[in-house]
């Protein structure tokens, strides 16, 4: 709590400068965020978006983008050169608790450089997987507690009870702490690379990480990829790769996407997770838009039965104006060969309509 303090005390005096900061043309300092709120009532499913035998209702926060607040500042080094600084820190609105308990800025905490030719990051910022999949996820990275691009693609709930690099969790790896981005960008094709360090003392490879990304992009059309490994503490791996692609076709959207891991358990066990993902938006009017995604998960473990789901996801979005959007949505997910656990329905249903307004 007393670290807690002190780094929001810090942060606070930090923009009391801002206006100081403002005068000059050379650095920027940004306050941002974005609080979302809405009603959800689920059959089948847990407040988490887990199987259940029964139902809730719930008021949510981030149910259509994850409510979080943040900093962002750049300065000019001349010569195109910047530097650049990212705090970012998700937030439980419905309560006003942070939605991490151990980490301040759980989303991001970065430095770094950039110029023309690319830009260096260092701190905690996301793996090159969730990077590759932003643009071509075919919920555009929306309803993140039941979209399995981000949950399984990303690695964001990837369930497996084991701290895969150093992401300071044992039940997702979306996101990584002493961490080494490289960008480059030429033309429309960007490459990323990435080294995260475990810091474990004489174990270099212990919860490490290493990746490679390649996006292109041009006129409407957006094909994305990336693959990573992973290691845990006992120096297991994951290894997770991911593929998609993206149209824009006048006022429709198309985008679909392949993605696959396979994680070292144990001595000798093995969880792969595969998921396949399409979907299209269409602006049926300047203010709306109504999406429909289909998503199928499959999951092959050691000395277990195959199993899996498959989920749909539909949704209407209007924007009251360019910071604030209501919406409403609806869920339906079926399980294959047990998945859900025996207690639980084979299918499951949600329904969600809320508020979000970014700042």
């Amino acid at each position: 709590m007393k670290n807690t303090t002190g780094a929001l005390c810090a942060l606070s005096a930090l923009l009391a400068c801002a206006p100081a900061f403002a005068q000059t043309t050379a650095t920027q300092l940004t306050l941002y965020g974005v609080v979302d709120l809405g009603l959800r009532h689920a059959s089948g499913l847990t407040a988490a978006n887990a199987p259940a035998p029964g139902s809730h209702h719930s008021l949510g926060s981030g149910i259509h983008t994850t409510s979080r607040w943040g900093v962002r500042g750049s300065e000019d080094l001349g010569g195109g050169a910047r530097a650049l600084f990212n705090l970012e820190s998700g937030l439980n609105a419905d309560t006003g608790a942070p939605a991490n308990s151990t980490k301040v800025f759980d989303r991001a905490s970065w430095v770094g450089l950039q110029n023309a030719w690319g830009s260096i990051a260092l701190g905690r910022q996301t793996t090159l997987l969730a990077d590759a999949i932003a643009p071509v996820d075919p919920l555009a990275m929306r309803f993140a507690s039941f979209n399995p691009n981000i949950g399984v693609t990303a690695l964001s709930q990837h369930g497996l009870g084991i701290e895969y690099g150093s992401a300071g969790a044992n039940t997702g790896s979306y996101r990584l702490d002493n961490a080494v981005k490289l960008s480059g960008r030429w033309g429309g094709l960007t490459a990323r690379a990435m080294l995260g360090v475990g810091e474990v003392a004489s174990q270099s490879s212990a919860l490490s990480s290493h990746g490679l990304g390649l996006a292109y992009a041009d006129g409407g059309l957006t094909v994305s990829g990336a693959w990573q490994t992973f290691k845990d503490a006992n120096l297991r791996p994951l290894d997770a790769a991911t593929l998609g692609a993206a149209y824009q076709w006048g006022s429709v959207r198309l985008a679909a996407n392949a993605g696959r891991s396979k994680a070292q358990t144990g001595a000798a066990t093995h969880t792969e997770q595969r998921v396949l993902s399409a979907g299209a938006t269409w602006a049926a009017l300047p203010l709306l838009d109504l999406t429909a995604t289909y998503y199928k998960i499959d999951r092959a473990r050691t000395a277990a039965a195959d199993d899996g789901y498959g989920r749909m996801v539909a949704f209407a979005e209007y924007k009251l104006s360019r910071r604030t959007r209501v919406y409403a949505e609806l869920d339906h997910t079926r399980w294959r060969d047990g998945y859900q656990g025996a207690a639980n329905k084979r299918t499951a249903t949600g329904v969600s309509a809320g508020v979000m307004h970014s700042f």
